[in-house]
C-alpha cells in the first residue's frame, strides 16, 4: 500500500469542514465577477486600453482582449451547413527515457476525414514517426517532453494539410487542445520546429480552412483576468496586477455557465499572452466559449481557439459553431466531438505496442552486430513491481 489512509484521514476531515466556507467565498466572488461582466460588457475600447497598460506592467500577463461583441454576448446556435469536409487529427508520443534500454521517441498521429451527408465510413489514417540518435539530442541532452510535444503538434498540422488539399469547401480542421503553443522553455518557442509550426498554420490559412483547437473542461480564467484588470484600474491598483488576483478561484467556465444556453457560444476574444507576438496578422490567436450541451439543466462549456482569419469571418464562425455542437451530440451523454474521439483512438500507443516496438529495435540492432543497451536499475525495479500487479 502506497497511501497511508491513517495519516490523511484527519486532513480529509479538515477538508470537509472547511468546504462550506470555501464555497461561500467562491459564491461571493462569483457574484462580484458576474456584476463586473455586466457593467463592463460594452466598454470594449476602454478595456482594450486597460489590458494594454496592464501588459506593459506585466509582460507575462494572460487575459482576454475584447473584440467586437459585448463581453456577455450569447450567440444562438446557427443551422448546420448542408455540406462540409470535416478533418480531425490527434497525436500521442513516447518521450525519450534515459532509464530505458533504448533512447528513442515516437510521434503517432491518428486522423479521420468525413463529409457531411456522406453515408460511407470515414477515412482514417495513422502516421507513425520514430526518432533516434542524433535527432533526439540537443546541446542540453535528450529532447524534453515539451520539445517532443511540439514535434507532435507540428505533425498533426502537417497531416491536416495533406488531408485538406483538394477537398471540397468548406473544410474544417480540428485538433484537441489549445491552438496556442505555450511553453516555459524559451528554446521551444525559438526553435526551428516552432517556426515550422507557424508555417503549417499559414498553409491552412492559404487553403482557407476553418482551423480550431478544442479545449475540453477548460480551467482558464482569461476573461476573469480581464475583469480583474478593470477592477484594479478602478481601485487605482493596476501597478499591482502581477501580485493581485481579486477574483482568484473563479474560472471563465464558471462565470459563463449561466449565461450560455444550450448550443450557444460566447463573444469572440483576442488573447493577450507572452507568445502573442509570435502569432502575427491572420495567425493572431482568438477564442470563444461554447456550451456543447443541448440540455437546459446540464451545461458543458468548452474553449475553442481559432486564428484571426476564422475569428474575423462570420460565416466560418457559424459553420464551426454548428458543427462542433452537432459533433458533440453524436456520442449521446458524453459531449465531446466524435471525430476527435476517433482520432485519439487511432493515435494512442498501447503498452503492448511499445514493448513490441522495443523488441523490433533490439532485433534490428543485433542483426547489425550492435548489442542493445541496458535498462537502468531503477527502471528494472519499476518493471518488476508492475509485473507483480
Amino acid at each position: 500500500m502506497s497511501l497511508d489512509f491513517q495519516q490523511v484521514r484527519e486532513q480529509v476531515k479538515k477538508l470537509g469542514e472547511s468546504a462550506p466556507a470555501r464555497a461561500a467565498k467562491l459564491g461571493a466572488l462569483q457574484e462580484k465577477a458576474a456584476g463586473l461582466l455586466d457593467s463592463e460588457a460594452s466598454q470594449l475600447e476602454a478595456l482594450r486600453e486597460k489590458v494594454s497598460r496592464a501588459a506593459s506592467i506585466s509582460p507575462n500577463l494572460r487575459c482576454a482582449i475584447p473584440t467586437q461583441e459585448a463581453l456577455n454576448h450569447a450567440q444562438p446556435l446557427p443551422p448546420e451547413p448542408a455540406a462540409a469536409t470535416l478533418i480531425a487529427a490527434d497525436g500521442s508520443q513516447i518521450n525519450p527515457d534515459r532509464q530505458a534500454e533504448y533512447e528513442y521517441c515516437v510521434v503517432n498521429v491518428g486522423s479521420i476525414l468525413t463529409h457531411l451527408g456522406d453515408t460511407t465510413a470515414p477515412a482514417t489514417k495513422i502516421r507513425s514517426d520514430l526518432f533516434y540518435d542524433p535527432d533526439i539530442y540537443t546541446d542540453k541532452g535528450l529532447l524534453t517532453e515539451a520539445q517532443v510535444a511540439l514535434m507532435r503538434d507540428l505533425s498533426e498540422r502537417e497531416v491536416l494539410i495533406g488531408l485538406a488539399a483538394g477537398q471540397p469547401a468548406p473544410v474544417l480542421t480540428l485538433t484537441d487542445g489549445p491552438l496556442e503553443l505555450w511553453s516555459r522553455d524559451e528554446a521551444v518557442l525559438n526553435s526551428e520546429q516552432f517556426q515550422k509550426f507557424l508555417e503549417t498554420l499559414e498553409a491552412l490559412h492559404v487553403m482557407d480552412s476553418i482551423t480550431a483547437g478544442y479545449v475540453d473542461k477548460p480551467a482558464s480564467a482569461l476573461l476573469v483576468r480581464t475583469l480583474e484588470i478593470a477592477l484594479l484600474e478602478a481601485e487605482g491598483r493596476l501597478s499591482e496586477v502581477d501580485r493581485q488576483r481579486p477574483l482568484q478561484g473563479i474560472t471563465d467556465r464558471a462565470l459563463l455557465a449561466d449565461l450560455l444556453g444550450p448550443g450557444q457560444r460566447s463573444a469572440v476574444f483576442g488573447m493577450q499572452t507572452k507568445t502573442a507576438s509570435k502569432y502575427q496578422n491572420q495567425l493572431a490567436l482568438h477564442f470563444f466559449y461554447l456550451n456543447v450541451s443541448m440540455k437546459a439543466d446540464d451545461s458543458w462549456l468548452v474553449r475553442v481557439e481559432i486564428p484571426a482569419w476564422v475569428a474575423q469571418n462570420a460565416a466560418m464562425l457559424d459553420i464551426l459553431h454548428a458543427i462542433l455542437v452537432r459533433q458533440c451530440q453524436i456520442a449521446g451523454n458524453i459531449p465531446y466531438p466524435y471525430l476527435l474521439h476517433r482520432a485519439h483512438e487511432i493515435a494512442v500507443v498501447s503498452r503492448d505496442e511499445k514493448e513490441q516496438l522495443e523488441r523490433m529495435i533490439a532485433q534490428e540492432l543485433l542483426k547489425h552486430g550492435i548489442q542493445p543497451g541496458r535498462q537502468s536499475a531503477k527502471g528494472r525495479y519499476k518493471d518488476t513491481q508492475r509485473s507483480r500487479k
